[in-house]
């Protein structure tokens, strides 16, 4: 027989048992700024939530963004040990030639030399080298389009749902393409997976084989210290595209800016957008291992009592001030017989805010409860029996 039980209460009276009725709605935030763009989207980097966003998931051209997830693969392939920083390639025809193409994108290689990976990797991140990018594809995949291949495995693992690559660089392409909310997801990915390798979309400029160096694209670094990233874009079709992530307080916010209509457009539009997040929304961080939700009785175990929550603090971007007016909806599915194993789930827990589920997570055992002895067993399993 299954055991269920439900109730609301605020997050900040759940821990102590007490439950209150749903507090009042809080008030109303306003509207994220007018952008002149395809689309964009704003993503608390914490939470993963979405927080504004026009047409966050239309189909667009990523132009040179596309080279956030070329250098996202070269991270993971550093991370497994199948490439090191000081290694070389090869640079080839295709590779030169496509930096003689690109005159302002490349990164000056010359054909037929042989580029460290940590060099190319800068020349992608900072001055956006066309030239670098398949360079560094073709030493890692053989070609560009098996390095295209595993582009897209990764954006399927990252959930990049309305994403396809075909080249490391962002040439239009009509297969190649995007989505504003898909690449806010890849810039969290790759500040989440490779913290380290993130540190390098800050540097202001890099000088290899030229006499000055090459200033980083994104104009936000010098405007706003508080953007560390990430990634410009530019093609006619695409429009200018800008790609960014700003750290405040303790809280990170990125956000997509696709298709505005100049250089200068995608910078201002971009922080409108980073200020927003940060003026009208805050972090709500609860739960984890030392904050368990519930005490649940167990049956059969060594131990009659047993905490249960979440194994990580649960994260969430609100309006701010509406921080003390969520509540938690939890249901604990059956009974907990023992013996039971920290991070089974026992249930489930929704999150709301004026009566709308923001979020549910599973709920878990947060420890170990081994079987009992005999008489404790015995006596569990007759009021199992009676429904005690």
């Amino acid at each position: 027989m299954n055991l269920k039980s439900r109730f609301t209460c605020t997050v900040a009276l759940a821990l102590s048992g007490f439950c209150l009725p749903t507090l009042a709605a809080p008030g109303e935030i306003p509207a994220p700024p007018t952008i002149d763009s395809k689309s964009f989207a704003l993503l608390d980097f914490d939470s993963g939530e979405l927080l504004a966003g026009n047409e966050p998931d239309a189909r667009v051209e990523p132009a040179s963004i596309t080279k956030v997830m070329t250098t996202y693969v070269a991270f993971d392939e550093i991370k497994h040990g199948r490439l090191k920083l000081s290694d070389t390639a090869l640079v080839s025809e295709k590779a030169w030639h496509q930096g003689i193409d690109s005159s302002e994108s490349r990164m000056f290689l010359t054909l037929g030399s042989r580029v460290t990976i940590e060099d190319l990797l800068r020349g992608i991140i900072i001055v956006s080298g066309n030239d670098a990018s398949i360079a560094l594809a073709e030493h890692i995949a053989g070609s560009e389009t098996a390095f295209a291949e595993l582009m897209n495995q990764e954006a399927q693992k990252l959930g990049m749902k309305n994403t396809h690559f075909v080249d490391s660089s962002g040439l239009p392409d009509p297969d190649h393409y995007t989505t504003a909310h898909d690449l806010a997801l890849l810039g969290r990915a790759l500040i989440r997976d490779f913290p380290d390798g993130y540190k390098i979309y800050a540097e202001r400029s890099f000088k290899y084989g030229i006499e000055h160096a090459q200033e980083n694209r994104n104009g936000l670094l010098q405007k706003d210290p508080s953007v560390d990233g990430i990634k410009t874009g530019h093609t006619n079709a695409a429009g200018y595209c800008l790609l960014s992530s700003a750290s405040r307080d303790g809280r990170r916010l990125i956000s997509a800016v696709m298709g505005a209509p100049s250089w200068a457009y995608r910078e201002q539009a971009s922080l409108e957008l980073l200020n927003y997040g940060f003026r009208f929304f805050e972090k709500a961080s609860f739960l984890g291992p030392t904050a368990p939700a519930a005490t649940i009785k167990v049956y059969k175990g060594a131990e009659s009592q047993l905490a249960v929550g979440t194994l990580e603090p649960v994260s969430l971007s609100l309006p701010r001030g509406s921080k003390d007016q969520l509540q938690m909806q939890q249901q604990i599915e059956s009974k907990a017989i023992a013996p039971i194993v920290a991070g089974q789930v026992l249930g489930k827990l929704t999150i709301q805010l004026n009566g709308k589920d923001l979020k549910t997570v599973d709920l878990v055992a947060l420890k170990d409860v081994a079987k009992g002895g005999f008489w404790r067993r015995f006596i569990d399993q007759i009021k199992l029996w009676l429904g005690l």
